[in-house]
């Protein structure tokens, strides 16, 4: 990245009042341009915490609209607001209400990665890194999972004494991460430690040394003494790895094809220096943001209290 495009970045994010934040997911030059960097739980606490006027959210939809939700009256601005989710829309509020119905004693569990209406339905949200700690401090003996069964598999095998409710939908690009093809990397690299996104398949999970959030992957590299990776999730985790295991010998591969979220790599640096310079992209506050916003901060309480910090 050129310092031109890095000098016009700082020049008006301070004419803006504006903040920056980059999910690990977004192509490199793009992070590279951010203020914050992390996953979808550490920018939801920093959205809450920073004080600028303006929120960049270098991100796909439900991510603008989280930041939105939990901050009604800052300005939140999406550089590629046609960058969606397709996870995000994977659950039917009529199998909600059915379920809600049927059960007695029962807690709607929304991953964060879902729309408003669907965050609106729920009890609660969470993410990948504290999924299994927020379940496992609901009194409720019952949990409805959405949208993302593999998350919710993973969620149930680590909380065996919740009964957890299982909804058809997934993330297509961890999906298509095959056993054939972790198989074959670890081929190409002996020896190589395996670390897997709980949104992969169980199949694939089956096979990780390490299972956990972008965030809990990345430390896990930074902590080992190991030198080769075979990293089981979205390919811009790989930019934020760099950055921190520079010099250290490590090396990062990808099964292939190297999994790249589509939506994720249309956030370029150009389409965020023009977000910052227009204020194009901006995120309405959705009509059911009261809603939508108990479970987030319900989330984000039980992360202060302990119960979802990990």
């Amino acid at each position: 990245m050129g310092q031109d495009t890095r000098e016009a970045a700082m020049r008006l994010k301070h004419e803006h009042d504006a903040v920056v934040l980059a999910h690990y997911y977004v192509p490199a030059k793009t992070q590279e341009l951010a203020d914050f960097v992390g996953d979808s739980f550490a920018l939801a606490r920093i959205a809450t915490t920073c004080d600028a006027s303006t929120v960049v959210m270098a991100g796909v939809r439900f991510m603008g609209e989280s930041v939105k939700l939990l901050n009604p009256g800052r300005r939140v601005l999406l550089p590629e607001p046609r960058a969606d989710c397709p996870m995000a829309h994977m659950a039917d509020p009529a199998f909600i209400a059915r379920c809600r119905a049927e059960e007695d004693d029962i807690a709607v569990v929304c991953y964060v990665n879902s729309t408003a209406e669907l965050k609106a339905l729920s009890d609660v949200c969470v993410t990948s890194s504290n999924a299994v700690a927020v379940v496992r401090a609901l009194p409720q003996r019952s949990v409805l999972f959405i949208p993302d069964e593999n998350l919710g598999r993973f969620v149930a095998e680590q909380v065996p004494e919740k009964r957890v409710i299982l909804n058809p939908g997934c993330c297509p690009i961890h999906r298509d991460i095959s056993p054939a093809s972790v198989t074959a990397a670890k081929e190409r690299h002996p020896g190589a430690v395996v670390l897997a996104h709980p949104e992969c398949s169980s199949a694939v999970l089956a096979m990780a040394d390490v299972a956990g959030s972008t965030a809990e992957i990345i430390g896990a590299i930074e902590a080992s003494d190991a030198t080769d990776f075979v990293v089981c999730t979205v390919n811009g985790v790989g930019h934020e790895i760099a950055r921190r295991c520079e010099g250290k010998g490590k090396r990062v591969h990808f099964p292939s094809p190297a999994p790249c979220c589509p939506d994720m790599a249309a956030i370029t640096p150009e389409k965020v220096l023009a977000c910052l310079e227009t204020g194009s992209g901006e995120v309405a506050l959705p009509s059911c943001a009261e809603a939508a916003r108990a479970p987030l901060e319900a989330m984000l309480e039980l992360a202060a209290a302990g119960g979802g910090n990990r």
